[in-house]
């Protein structure tokens, strides 16, 4: 047996999933006339309370999207210093979009409005125009961590005193959606933008979604394009999404509880030093031996994980681990840990 937790990516889809898949009615997205793609935007738009949405190949896409249609070229961007816009993005905002970038602390991978209110530069030719704040919900690097809405609401404000722009890079939304108990219209209305992936823990095989107003949305059209993002009978894809949200959101309570109970788990294994506290699908914790062979001896036992910096090994829960995997997941490393 091979337990894969490496990350919430390794969904593969189910039955179910590949069914509605292969009955999806399909046309040219480029043309703006693939029924599903349309179907899944709309989907998304209604329940995030924006005007429209745009169906892309990945969360770094719709990152990047957004990123340059809320700035100019020489604008600063605000964000933690351990974001996936920041570090997994291949330098995106500066070659897409040709912005600087102010890299912010925060307790477990989340920014507070004092903070950024405090990093936005004076209006002065020597510095550049901060434009946009982006915050990412869960925070991958902070275990998964989940944004309080009023702590939304009041970088929102924040924003709005300022004329800036905010963000989300909502990789894992509806983990923190059913984790904090928020809306998905409470969480869209504080955002001029949101990125939401399909693809992680609710098991899309391939997909993110650009949400935004009607102006900004043709303006992201036109970015995709240009970018190579456009496709074709893409609603195949679009299909796995629409599946995954009507089906697969509120399980996700069963990822959270599940990571939470290895989180206990380790801390009373002798070789960890440390865990992250455990909020939603991700469990994140440092080792008093080095990570390699950590991971070297997890492997040994048939459990795959990712080294996650220098010291720390991630585990990420998904719906692809069974109740079998769990057990004997909790026997290797009560055993041999």
């Amino acid at each position: 047996m091979t337990i894969d937790l490496r990350s919430d990516t390794l969904t593969k889809p189910t039955k179910e999933m590949l069914e509605a898949m292969f009955a999806a009615e399909v046309g040219d997205d480029v043309f703006e006339e693939d029924p599903s793609i349309i179907k899944l935007e709309n989907k998304l738009a209604a329940l995030f309370g924006k005007e429209a949405g745009l169906f892309c190949p990945s969360g770094t896409m719709t990152n990047q999207i957004g990123i340059r249609i809320n700035t100019q070229p020489q604008d600063e961007v605000i964000c933690h210093k351990y974001s996936h816009v920041y570090l997994y993005e291949g330098g995106g905002m500066m070659s897409n979009s040709h912005v600087s970038v102010k890299l912010l602390e925060g307790n477990s991978g989340l920014l507070n409005a004092a903070t950024i209110e405090e990093n936005i530069n004076e209006e002065n030719v020597y510095y550049p125009k901060t434009s946009l704040v982006i915050l990412e919900n869960t925070m991958n690097k902070g275990g998964g961590s989940c944004y309080d809405l009023s702590v939304i609401e009041n970088i929102r404000n924040v924003c709005d005193l300022n004329q800036l722009r905010l963000h989300l890079d909502g990789a894992r939304i509806f983990n923190a959606i059913v984790a904090k108990g928020y809306s998905a219209s409470e969480v869209g209305k504080n955002f001029d933008t949101l990125s939401i992936c399909l693809s992680k823990g609710l098991g899309a095989p391939v997909g993110s979604v650009l949400l935004a107003s009607k102006v900004d949305i043709k303006k992201a059209r036109r970015v995709r394009k240009a970018i190579g993002g456009g496709m074709r009978q893409a609603g195949y894809l679009a299909a796995a999404g629409i599946y995954a949200l009507d089906n697969n959101v509120a399980r996700l309570s069963i990822d959270h509880e599940r990571a939470q109970h290895i989180g206990r788990v380790l801390q009373n294994c002798s070789t960890v030093k440390s865990v992250m506290p455990v909020e939603t699908n991700i469990v994140i914790f440092e080792s008093n031996d080095a990570p390699n062979l950590i991971l070297e001896k997890l492997k040994a036992h048939g459990i795959k994980a990712a080294g996650f910096g220098k010291q720390a090994i991630r585990l990420v829960f998904h719906y692809d681990i069974s109740d079998d995997m769990m057990n004997a997941l909790e026997t290797i490393l009560k055993r041999a840990f």
